[in-house]
């Protein structure tokens, strides 16, 4: 299959949603169709996904966000100026918020093949480069 990078949104389905979507999420991502499946993120996700539980005071939520992140099958590329010109580009060229121009940064300059989320508004944004997947949908 290739590299995916996954957005904030589908890691925090996988860790802490439903049992129906992180289902779906995990047979989507150990499909054998897809072949062998390198999971990417960048600490912008950590940074997103580590908020809430921190603020709450809730250390279960939270070291099932750091196992998460420290498993070895999920990379985290050191950002590079590449990636911040890239983000540049894709803000001026598409107004997304900065973050989400990161997230497709990261994306595109991790040589991933798909970007996972939950946000149809990045599509045009990645603007051919990799294929934005929808892999769940949200309730609202």
């Amino acid at each position: 299959m290739g590299r995916i990078y996954l957005d904030s949104c589908i890691v925090i389905y996988l860790v802490e949603g439903t049992e129906e979507v992180r289902s779906i999420l995990e047979n989507r991502l150990n499909d054998p169709v897809l072949g062998d499946t390198e999971i990417v993120v960048s600490d912008l996700v950590r940074l997103e996904t580590l908020v809430i539980p921190r603020r709450s005071g809730d250390t279960d939520l939270l070291d099932l966000f750091e196992s998460f992140f420290l498993d070895p099958s999920v990379e985290i590329p050191e950002p590079t100026r590449t990636v911040f010109d890239r983000a540049t580009e894709i803000r001026a060229k598409h107004s997304v918020p900065t973050p989400d121009a990161l997230h497709l940064a990261f994306a595109i300059e991790g040589n991933c093949d798909e970007f996972w989320t939950n946000d149809r508004r990045l599509e045009k944004a990645a603007d051919d480069l990799l294929r934005v997947i929808l892999p769940v949908r949200s309730s609202g």
